[in-house]
């Protein structure tokens, strides 16, 4: 217990250093491969997420892994979301990588063994449909579990509105 907090001025440095130099290779990394490096629209882009804190955090801290070494593994990083990301204009690639989004509720109706496929509760539903301002069961249109495990929650007060075919594609009912 008493080593934490014991350290050198030549780690304290060596972190600063670290820090400094890993800051800004994410940045310039980012702005080379775009916006999409942090977004969470798949599986593929949380993963990618999770991977670059693991790098600070290793490269940071770890005497083991060096500052070379942590940019190389984050430029590595960055290289294969890049590649994967052009790989996903295949459709059949696709399909491999992203989640599906998934129906929750059609209308007024909920959809019982979707809640059960997204492991939903019917209260995670209720919060969600309260969030978005539902006053009445009779405005919705569609409840989404999007591919990013977001609830998406479509309604409208006018009954006459309907629901465009382009929004609802992809979504499996």
């Amino acid at each position: 217990m008493e080593k934490w907090f014991e350290t050198s001025w030549t780690s304290v440095v060596a972190i600063c250093i670290s820090a400094i130099a890993i800051y800004f290779a994410v940045i310039i990394f980012t702005r080379l491969a775009g916006k999409r490096s942090f977004s969470k629209m798949s599986s593929f882009d949380f993963a990618m997420t999770v991977a670059i804190g693991s790098i600070l955090a290793s490269t940071l801290l770890s005497k083991s892994v060096s500052l070379l070494e942590g940019l190389v593994g984050l430029g590595m990083i960055y290289l294969l979301q890049i590649f994967v990301a052009r790989l996903r204009r295949s459709s059949r690639i696709e399909k491999l990588i992203d989640n599906k989004p998934l129906l929750l509720m059609d209308g007024t109706k909920i959809l019982h063994e979707n809640l059960k496929k997204a492991r939903v509760t019917k209260s995670d539903l209720r919060s969600k449909l309260r969030e978005a301002n539902v006053l009445e069961l009779s405005q919705v249109r569609a409840v989404v579990f999007e591919a990013t495990g977001d609830i998406s929650v479509l309604h409208s007060k006018d009954e006459n509105v309907e629901l465009e075919d382009w929004l609802m594609e992809g979504i499996l009912k």
